[in-house]
C-alpha cells in the first residue's frame, strides 16, 4: 500500500503532466530568493554568508582530501583577494577555464560546451549581478533539476588550499564566473565532493533541461557522421570521454585517460583532392593536446585550401585540437549530444521538420507491479502507462526519443542509482523495445512506424521513484515556418494536449478485451484514477452499487449532450459508449473525436448525481464547481461539447 507521502507525489505527478519546465516559473532551491536576501544584507550593511551551504568542510566534503588538508582549507572572497574583480570580463569563453584540484572534469567540458551557445548560458549565468554596483557577496545560478529550472544562491567566499585554487578558475586572474558557478552547481549536488568523478551527459541535461543522448565510438551507429554534423549545424552541446581505470593518465600522443572533453566542432573539408571529416575537442584543463594527424603544427594542414585553413587552424597550447573522425573513434569511447529537441537526428531532406514533447512526473512503485519480475515485459502493472502517436516515418531516420530521468534522493549519489528503463508496447501490448540502465537519464532514439504506442517506465529493484519522462516524436508539416535543423535558436518544447490519448488509455487499461467495462472495473477505474486524478479533496470511495448504477444510469441514456453529439456526428447512440446491458463499451474508430472525451464527461456528471445520494453532501456544490471548472478547460475543443457538459454540472449544482 503505498504511504501518504508517496499517494500525495503521485497525485501531484499526475496533476502535472504535460506541462513544459521554464524559467517564468522558477523555483528558488531552498527557498532562498537572491532579490530579497541581496537587499536585506544592502540595507544592512553586509556581506551575504550562506548557512546553507557555509565555508566550512562540510561544503567540501569528508572524502574529497585527508582530514590535514581540510583542515587547512582557507576561504576567501573575491574582493579580498583582488582590488577590482570581475564577474565576466570581455565575455564568456572556454578557455576562461581551468581546471582546480576537483576532478569534475565532466562538469567543466559540458560547461565549455555551454559557453559556446549563448542561448543556453543566459538561462544559467544571470546578467542582474557583478562586483561593482549592489555588491554584497551574493551571486545566483540556474540549473534545471528534475522537470523545473532552479536558482541557486551562494556567497562569493571560496575555498583555497596552501593558496592555491582548490575548484575551477579562470585564466584571467580577476574573472570569477567560473569559480562561483562551479560552488552553485556544488551546492546543488550537495558538495565539492560530489563533483569529483560524474558525467557529461547530466551536466549537460543540468546546464540546458534538454535531451541528451549517448553514443558508444566503440560500436558507433552506421549515420553516426550524420548525427555530428547535424547536432554542429543545430548549435548542440557535445561532449566526449575516454575510458581507462587509471584517471587522468596522459599517453604519448597527448590523450587523458578517463577523462572528459568538449566537442567544439565537426566539418568536412577537401583535403589531397578527397573529403576529410574532422572533429574539434578541447580540453578542459586548458592545456594537453592531441599530437596525432591533424593537431597544431601538423603537415596535414599544409595540403588544406588556406581560406579553409586561415578559419579553422589555431595553433595556441590552449587545449583546443582538431583529429580526424577515425582517430576521435579510436582515441575515445563515448560521444554525448544535447540539445533542447533532439535536432541532432534531423539528417537528410527534413526541411520541414519539429519534434513535439510530452513531459509527465510521476512515482513508480513496486507494490503497483505484479508477476514474476515488477519489471519483465510480461509483467501486469497498474503502473503509469503513456500513450504516443507517430504518423511520420522515413525509413532513414529516427522519430522517436524516449528520455526517462530517476530523481534522487536528498544526498543520494551515484552509488545509490537505481537501474532504471522503460518498455514500448504496440496496441496489441507486444513489446516492442525495453531499455534498462543504472544511471540518472536513460535515453533511447527510435525509428517506428505509424501507430500507437504505449511507454511504461520500471526498474529492476523492489523500489519505489519518482521519474520524469519525456516523449519526443517527429513531425512533419508543410508550414514554412516549422522549426528545421537550420534554425538557429533552440525550438521550444511544444506539449501535445495529451487528455485524448489518456483518458482512452485508462479506459482500455481497465476494459475487457472488446473494449468492454462492467461494474467492478469501472469501479476499480474510478476509485484508481478519477479519484486520484480530479477529486483529490473530496475523499471516500465509489462503492460497487454506485458503479453498477452508474452504468444502469448510461444505458437509459441520461445525458443527451452526448447522444446529441452522436448524432451529429451520424453515429447511432449505441456506438456513443452504451453496450449490452450493464456494460460500458469504447466505441469504433468512427466516433474517436468525441467518445472518449463523452465518456469521462459522462462518468463524471453520473458522478455528481450520486454526490447528491451518497454521503458527499457538504462537498456536492464545492466539488461540481470544481468539476465545471477544470473539465470545462480540459475539454474545450471549440466544437461545444465543454459548453454543453457545464451545462449539466451547473444543472446538478442547481438542482440541490
Amino acid at each position: 500500500m503505498l504511504n501518504l507521502s508517496s499517494a500525495l507525489r503521485l497525485q501531484q505527478g499526475l496533476q502535472t503532466a504535460g506541462t513544459t519546465g521554464g524559467l517564468q516559473n522558477l523555483r528558488n532551491f531552498n527557498n532562498q530568493d537572491f532579490e530579497h536576501l541581496r537587499s536585506l544584507c544592502l540595507s544592512q550593511g553586509l556581506l551575504f554568508e550562506d548557512d546553507i551551504f557555509p565555508a566550512d568542510t562540510s561544503s567540501i566534503g569528508p572524502n574529497l582530501l585527508p582530514k590535514d588538508k581540510l583542515q587547512q582549507i582557507e576561504w576567501k572572497r573575491p574582493r579580498e583577494l583582488l582590488r577590482n574583480p570581475c564577474l565576466i570580463m570581455d565575455g564568456v569563453s572556454r578557455f576562461d577555464i581551468i581546471q582546480g584540484e576537483i576532478g569534475d572534469c565532466w562538469m567543466l567540458a559540458a560547461l565549455g560546451s555551454l559557453t559556446m551557445q549563448k542561448q543556453f548560458l543566459e538561462k544559467v549565468l544571470p546578467k542582474d549581478q557583478g562586483f561593482q554596483s549592489d555588491y554584497a557577496g551574493i551571486f545566483h545560478f540556474r540549473f534545471w533539476q528534475f522537470g523545473d529550472w532552479v536558482d541557486v544562491v551562494i556567497d562569493d567566499r571560496l575555498p583555497f588550499l596552501n593558496g592555491n585554487y582548490l575548484s575551477v578558475h579562470a585564466r584571467t586572474s580577476n574573472e570569477f564566473w567560473p569559480s562561483l558557478l562551479e560552488k552553485a552547481y556544488a551546492k546543488l549536488q550537495g558538495s565539492y565532493q560530489n563533483l569529483h568523478g560524474g558525467y557529461i551527459s547530466d551536466a549537460l541535461v543540468d546546464f540546458t533541461g534538454g535531451v541528451q543522448m549517448q553514443f558508444s565510438l566503440k560500436d558507433p551507429p552506421p549515420d553516426l557522421e550524420d548525427v555530428l554534423k547535424a547536432a554542429s549545424k543545430s548549435r548542440c552541446l557535445m561532449g566526449c570521454s575516454t575510458s581507462g581505470w587509471m584517471r587522468n593518465t596522459v599517453l604519448r600522443n597527448g590523450i587523458v585517460q578517463g577523462h572528459a572533453y568538449t566537442v567544439t566542432g565537426a566539418v568536412k573539408i577537401r583535403f589531397k583532392n578527397q573529403w576529410e571529416h574532422i572533429i574539434r575537442v578541447w580540453n578542459p584543463w586548458g592545456h594537453g593536446e592531441w599530437r596525432g594527424p591533424w593537431s597544431d603544427g601538423s603537415p596535414e594542414w599544409d595540403y588544406v585550401e588556406p581560406e579553409i585553413k586561415e578559419e579553422l587552424y589555431r595553433k595556441k597550447n590552449d587545449g583546443e585540437f582538431w583529429m580526424s573522425y577515425e582517430n576521435f573513434r579510436e582515441q575515445f569511447s563515448w560521444l554525448c549530444v544535447c540539445n533542447c529537441t533532439p535536432t541532432f537526428l534531423d539528417f537528410g531532406d527534413q526541411r520541414h521538420t519539429g519534434w513535439s514533447v510530452e513531459r509527465h512526473i510521476n512515482l513508480w512503485n513496486p507494490l503497483l507491479a505484479t508477476g514474476r519480475s515488477n519489471w519483465s515485459s510480461g509483467a501486469v502493472s497498474k503502473n503509469p502507462q503513456y500513450f504516443f502517436k507517430v504518423t511520420k516515418h522515413d525509413p532513414k531516420s529516427y522519430n522517436v526519443v524516449i528520455s526517462l530521468i530517476q530523481k534522487n534522493a536528498e544526498g543520494v549519489h551515484d552509488a545509490q542509482k537505481l537501474k532504471i528503463g522503460f518498455f514500448i508496447t504496440t496496441e496489441n501490448s507486444k513489446v516492442l523495445k525495453q531499455d534498462f540502465s543504472l544511471a540518472r537519464d536513460v535515453s533511447s532514439c527510435f525509428n517506428l512506424s505509424p501507430g500507437t504506442y504505449a511507454v511504461t517506465p520500471a526498474t529492476t529493484e523492489d523500489r519505489e521513484f519518482e521519474f520524469v519522462l519525456r516523449i519526443f516524436v517527429k513531425n512533419q508539416d508543410d508550414n514554412e515556418n516549422s522549426n528545421s535543423q537550420l534554425n538557429p535558436a533552440p525550438p521550444m518544447d511544444v506539449p501535445r494536449q495529451i487528455q485524448d490519448s489518456s483518458y482512452k488509455a485508462i479506459f482500455l487499461k481497465y476494459a475487457k478485451q472488446g473494449s468492454a467495462i462492467d461494474a467492478l472495473q469501472l469501479q476499480r477505474l474510478l476509485n484508481d484514477m478519477v479519484l486520484q486524478d480530479e477529486m483529490t479533496s473530496v475523499g471516500g470511495e465509489f462503492s460497487f452499487d454506485s458503479c453498477r448504477a452508474i452504468l444502469a444510469l448510461m444505458d437509459l441514456g441520461c445525458f443527451p449532450c452526448c447522444d446529441a453529439r452522436a448524432e451529429a456526428e451520424g453515429v447511432p447512440s449505441t456506438e456513443t459508449g452504451h453496450g449490452q446491458a450493464g456494460q460500458c463499451t469504447w466505441a469504433p474508430e468512427r466516433g474517436r473525436a468525441f467518445q472518449h472525451k463523452d465518456h469521462i464527461l459522462q462518468l463524471g456528471l453520473h458522478f455528481c448525481f450520486l454526490l447528491l445520494k451518497e454521503d458527499f453532501l457538504c462537498s456536492a456544490p464545492r466539488c461540481i464547481s470544481e468539476l465545471s471548472q477544470r473539465w470545462t478547460a480540459s475539454f474545450d475543443d471549440g466544437d461545444g461539447v465543454a459548453d454543453s457538459c457545464h451545462v449539466h454540472l451547473k444543472s446538478c449544482q442547481s438542482s440541490m
